[in-house]
C-alpha cells in the first residue's frame, strides 16, 4: 500500500510502499481479541501469593480451652477470622501464559497495519531528526503535524528523538522491534521515519 510521506512542514514529499494488502477476513474481531488477549496475559508475572492458616507460622496453640470461658471457641490465633491469621481462597502463583498461533499473530498484525493504513492514520516522515534531546521542538512537530494521541515508532540509536518525544501528553514512543497488534489497534496516528519503512517490512513479513 502506498503511504504519503511528509516532512516536518506537514508537506507531501514523496511515498514509499508498505507491504501489506487490504485483506478481508472472517471475524476479525475475534482474530483481534485472540491475539491481544495472549500478549496482555503473557506479561502478567503470577507471583502474587498470599498465605493459607497452615503456612502462617505460630498459631499452634489453643488460645483458651473449648468451654467455661464464655468466648467462642478458638483453635489457633491464624485463623482466616483473626488478624495476623491465613487468608481465605487468596490468590496463588500461577501461569498466565496463552499459546498463539504464529501464523495468526502476523495475519493480525498485518489486517490491522493495513486498515490502519486505509483510515490514513499511517505517518511517514522524512528527516525525523533532532540534533540533541529538546521537547519544545518535538512538540512542535507533534503541533504541525495535527496529531494528539499518537505513536511514534523509533529503532534503537535514536535516543535524541526518544528522549525529545517521551514527555509530551498524548505521545507515546515504541522501537520498532516490540511494535505489535495491541499498539496499532490503540493510535488512529501512527508516526514512523522514512529510513525505518524497510524495517517494518520485514517485519510485516515475519510476524
Amino acid at each position: 500500500m502506498k503511504v504519503k510521506v511528509l516532512n516536518s512542514e506537514s508537506q507531501v514529499v514523496g511515498d514509499v510502499d508498505i507491504k501489506v494488502e487490504p485483506k478481508s477476513v472472517k471475524n476479525e474481531g475475534v482474530l483481534f481479541n485472540r491475539v491481544v488477549r495472549a500478549m496482555l496475559m503473557n506479561r502478567r508475572q503470577g507471583t502474587v501469593s498470599t498465605k493459607t492458616r497452615g503456612e502462617v507460622s505460630g498459631g499452634g496453640k489453643k488460645p483458651w480451652r473449648q468451654k467455661g470461658t464464655g468466648r467462642a471457641r478458638a483453635g489457633s490465633i491464624r485463623s482466616p477470622l483473626w488478624v495476623g491469621g491465613g487468608v481465605i481462597f487468596g490468590p496463588k502463583p500461577r501461569d498466565y501464559d496463552l499459546k498463539m498461533n504464529k501464523k495468526e499473530k502476523k495475519l493480525a498484525f498485518a489486517v490491522a497495519l493495513a486498515q490502519r493504513i486505509a483510515d490514513g492514520g499511517v505517518i511517514v516522515i522524512d528527516g525525523l531528526k533532532f540534533e540533541k534531546p529538546k521537547t519544545k521542538d518535538a512538540f512542535e512537530l507533534v503541533k504541525k503535524l495535527n496529531l494528539g494521541k499518537a505513536l511514534f515508532v523509533l529503532s534503537s540509536g535514536m535516543e535524541n528523538e526518544y528522549l525529545s518525544l517521551r514527555n509530551i501528553e498524548g505521545v507515546e514512543v515504541r522501537n520498532i522491534d516490540s511494535l505489535n497488534v495491541y499498539d496499532v489497534l490503540r493510535f488512529r496516528k501512527i508516526v514512523i521515519p522514512k529510513e525505518l519503512v524497510d524495517k517494518l517490512n520485514g517485519r510485516i513479513a515475519n510476524g
